[in-house]
């Protein structure tokens, strides 16, 4: 009776499908346990190996946690709004909706046949307005919202009106725009409507603001810090300049001490923590306002360091800061204009990262020292960014490098204001032990007495406060592409207005071209029904627009992030049409105990799900302040890429090992042309493209052309993609899922190797080969043996340590061990390999489906309880001696474990082994150890 695995999991799949076996109830008495994967984007080019990783650990640990007693939630859906789509859709002219649901409908079948326990009833897509039209409502919260600081949490902007109105704001203590004027209850009572929507919106959670941006021309669209890699466009990899925009951005800043503390409550890595940690990038020092001489101006910065005012010997403003132009002399205007065009076509991370390059502009004005009143040289400069803090810098080049860098390069004065520190090479950036000098009332001062004492002067002269600032930035939620959520926000009189929920959701519209107009608007503005009829309450043609009922539309979309920020909590409820989860299903799930998913996220998706859960629970829609209770991040698995060597200006390729100190260039060829052997299989290779049709291969002696190996990343442009269909096909579902386990600890990257797979294919068989007996599935009713239950239990402990510590790779081997043990005892014991095919079960669904099925039970087995594991078989009842005589063993005897010395010698003399040994001699000793050994001596 054969292991015939395609017909196995084709059947075992259609029953969970059918029976909807894995479909979680939103109240049981059971303990909850929500286990999550990040959600794919579903690309065109489907799954390979490499992406059910993650997958199929947490696909182990629900079904664990199952067997275990829990009620689990295990849902999937796409992320299906993107970049990819859309810009299939400018190539092609195909709506992104057709080829994100065909795409959708391949993901589907690849993750079907894989045997994932997902729950599909509560499937979400992002890119369906039933979906989208929740996140249009977080927006419109976080719209109608605001940040008390001294409460420490998110308020409704009715709130905010009402203290207003009562006492104006010089008393509000609240995250807001920096150029916000204060005034009276009774100068807000005067505003008019429009006057106070504009104070309104400084305060706001979501506003409109112009800021620098990064703009990528190619995609025609505002990017995002984490999608920007080495100055290009992550995706595409096209040029990044900085540019002006007016954007909606969310103000994430005003959560950025509880985004740090709530680290500390969470299970993640401490190396993703600290990605956040730094991304926040919290510190404490002073602001301090320069005046710029001969203008009304001043120019505020933040520093760390406020006990080394006296070093100042120039300021550096970002490029960008709104003084420079104003402030720039005619005689350095062409010089600063340069420089500023320069700078923009560089993005914030290449400004960040490049600390060799040195570059600046004077801008001819001077501020004036609080202290000193000296002047002080303004330059510019791009490793001085506008976003963050003030966008301008005191430079204080003796204990800074790159202002030291700086000076040294443009020839400005190094003032030395430290006791006992060289700076002739190199500034002294030293705290603990520096005492201060040259700094008049600081003089022979240490670090941390000298820092309090310079913010009390600053205070005491206007000039300065002590300040706690964050590296964070508020995040830009404006996109200039189609294939997003709409916002549902529509303008009058340039102010923008909320659609009200019971009109939501508001549906993209229809386009004749996804690319930007000609006059440079976002795709929406192609639409030609794009306006809000204020009286209808619904979409209708721009024609129509008259600014007194009939308003135009938003024409940015928002950002890939917005929809996977909250997408845990619909998947508690997904079917609610009249809210986004049930305040029920929100209180019974609560939030996710475990999430897998890529480290890349660090501080994009996963800072804005705490953002977004943060803000929800102030606003009274969650009771939970985090979104993912434990994180697990998923290592890569790598592909094996192959390589042609075409020598320099010829259409020939020379074998691998026939190079030797030719000039070649590597080229990929896919994986699939080369065999176990790495030869190439030449003919293939050369139909595979027109260019290579007649190309000439130097081959080894035995006509082989031998391909390069290297392991690096699976993508479909290095040609090294394996399809987990393939492995299904030839080897299934359950080998699949076991190998890439199999592979290494779930953290790490490793490479592929399909020639290993046939390893844990043949211990599925030797598996299923345990419960056939006479080429016929039968199993013995006949108690097991003392050996197999030591087996057994000792893989039941061994197994669940390493699930409980995600240690999925060791369970793999210690499984195979257990087969093997079995095998040599020859145990076809029911009460053995019942609980074998439970305790498998997780990693191996189909096939321990099956042989439940086969042992007699009608349920299926992941209604089954996890084995217990139980001491008692583990404890040895005997002991298997080794009788020697004069030091050399001779023979063993089995005797109980619980046998005294006495007994044991009575035995062991009385054994005819052991007076034919002595031939009729009296030995002089005998030495017992108990449990170990016994020595007759003489």
């Amino acid at each position: 009776m054969n292991y015939n695995f395609n017909e196995i999991e084709a059947k075992w799949q259609k029953y969970w499908a059918e029976n909807q076996t894995f479909k979680a109830s939103n109240s049981s008495d059971k303990p909850k346990y929500y286990v999550l994967d990040m959600f794919p984007y579903p690309s065109g080019a489907g799954l390979h190996v490499g992406h059910p990783l993650g997958y199929i650990a947490s696909d182990i640990y629900a079904r664990y946690k199952r067997h275990k007693g829990f009620n689990v939630l295990h849902p999937q859906g796409y992320d299906s709004f993107g970049l990819p789509a859309e810009q299939y859709a400018i190539q092609t002219g195909q709506h992104p909706a057709i080829t994100t649901k065909d795409n959708i409908a391949r993901y589907r079948e690849q993750l079907d046949k894989i045997g994932f326990s997902f729950d599909w009833s509560r499937e979400v897509r992002t890119s369906n307005p039933e979906y989208y039209k929740w996140t249009q409502w977080i927006f419109i919260q976080l719209f109608e919202s605001w940040y008390d600081l001294e409460a420490d949490k998110s308020r409704p902007v009715s709130e905010l009106q009402e203290i207003f109105a009562a006492e104006g704001n010089t008393r509000i203590k609240a995250a807001c725009d920096d150029d916000v004027e204060d005034f009276s209850a009774e100068v807000w009572n005067k505003f008019s409507s429009e006057e106070k929507q504009r104070i309104l919106l400084k305060y706001r959670l979501t506003y409109l603001a112009e800021t620098e941006v990064n703009w990528c021309p190619q995609l025609g669209t505002v990017l995002a810090n984490d999608e920007i890699v080495n100055g290009v466009s992550e995706r595409g990899g096209y040029p990044v300049i900085r540019k002006k925009m007016t954007q909606w951005s969310m103000r994430i800043s005003a959560f950025a001490e509880r985004l740090l503390k709530g680290l500390e409550d969470i299970d993640w890595t401490e190396s993703l923590k600290e990605s956040q940690r730094n991304w926040i990038g919290k510190s404490v020092g002073a602001h301090v306002d320069f005046k710029i001489q001969g203008t009304d101006h001043k120019v505020g910065v933040f520093t760390t360091r406020p006990d080394t005012i006296f070093g100042v010997t120039f300021m550096t403003l970002a490029p960008e800061h709104e003084l420079v132009k104003e402030i720039t002399t005619d005689a350095q205007k062409e010089e600063v204009e340069a420089y500023i065009e320069a700078t923009a076509k560089r993005s914030e991370r290449e400004r960040m990262a490049d600390v060799k390059t040195i570059s600046g502009a004077f801008t001819g004005a001077y501020a004036e020292h609080p202290f000193t009143k000296e002047p002080v040289p303004i330059w510019i400069g791009d490793y001085v960014l506008a976003g963050y803090g003030t966008g301008a810098v005191m430079a204080v080049p003796c204990g800074d490098q790159r202002d030291y860098d700086f000076a040294k390069h443009f020839e400005i004065p190094i003032k030395d204001i430290f006791e006992n520190a060289d700076i002739s090479e190199e500034a002294h950036s030293g705290k603990e032990g520096t005492v201060i000098a040259n700094s008049d009332f600081l003089n022979g001062l240490e670090y941390k007495e000298a820092l309090q004492k310079a913010i009390l002067k600053l205070e005491e002269i206007g000039a300065g406060y002590g300040k706690t600032n964050y590296r964070l930035r508020d995040a830009v939620f404006s996109r200039q592409r189609y294939w997003g959520e709409p916002f549902p926000v529509y303008y009058v009189n340039g102010l923008p207005q909320m659609i009200d929920l019971e009109h939501l959701p508001l549906h993209l519209p229809e386009v004749e071209k996804y690319l930007p107009t000609e006059t440079g608007e976002p795709p929406l503005g192609n639409a030609t029904d794009w306006a809000w009829d204020t009286a209808a309450n619904k979409v209708v043609s721009n024609d129509k627009i008259d600014d007194e009922t009939v308003f135009p539309l938003e024409l940015n979309t928002m950002p890939g992030w917005a929809g996977s920020s909250w997408y845990l909590f619909r998947y508690m409820d997904a079917g609610n049409g009249d809210v986004f989860a049930s305040e029920e299903a929100l209180d019974y799930w609560e939030n996710v105990d475990l999430y897998i998913g890529g480290s890349e996220h660090a501080t994009g998706h996963l800072l804005y799900s705490r953002f977004w859960t943060k803000f929800l629970k102030d606003r009274g829609h969650l009771k939970v302040e985090e979104p993912f209770k434990k994180l697990i991040n998923q290592g890569m698995i790598l592909g094996t890429s192959a390589f042609v060597y075409r020598l320099e200006g010829e259409n020939k390729f020379v074998s691998k090992s026939l190079i030797d100190g030719e000039s070649v260039q590597p080229i990929h060829a896919p994986v699939a042309f080369v065999n176990s052997s790495d030869e190439l299989d030449v003919e293939a290779f050369k139909n595979w493209r027109p260019e290579f049709k007649d190309a000439e291969f130097i081959t080894e002696e035995g006509g082989a052309y031998v391909v390069g190996r290297e392991v690096e990343k699976m993508s479909k442009s290095k040609y090294n993609v394996v399809n987990p269909d393939d492995i299904c096909e030839d080897f299934g579902a359950d080998t699949l899922r076991m190998y890439e386990m199999f592979l290494g600890p779930i953290d790490q990257a490793k490479p592929w190797n399909t020639a290993g797979i046939t390893g844990v294919h043949s211990f599925l068989k030797k598996l299923w080969k345990l419960y056939i007996k006479n080429d016929q599935f039968e199993v013995s009713e006949e108690k097991a043996s003392a050996d197999s239950l030591k087996t057994l239990h000792k893989t039941i402990k061994k197994v669940t340590e390493d699930i409980e510590n995600f240690s999925f790779n060791t369970s793999v081997s210690t499984f195979m061990i257990c087969v093997n043990e079995l095998n040599a005892q020859k145990c076809n014991s029911r009460e053995v390999l019942e609980l074998l095919a439970v305790l498998i079960a997780p990693y191996a669904p189909h096939i321990a489906e099956e042989l439940w099925s086969k042992l007699g039970h009608s349920e299926s087995i992941s209604t089954a309880s996890y084995p217990e594991f139980e001491e008692k078989f583990l404890v040895e009842s005997t002991k298997n001696y080794p009788i020697s005589f004069n030091g050399k063993m001779r023979f063993t005897m089995e005797l109980p474990m619980d046998m005294s010395k006495d007994e044991i010698e009575k035995t062991v003399m009385a054994d005819e082994r052991t007076q034919k040994q002595l031939d009729r001699r009296t030995p002089k000793k005998v030495i017992v150890v108990p449990g170990k050994i016994v020595n007759i001596v003489g």
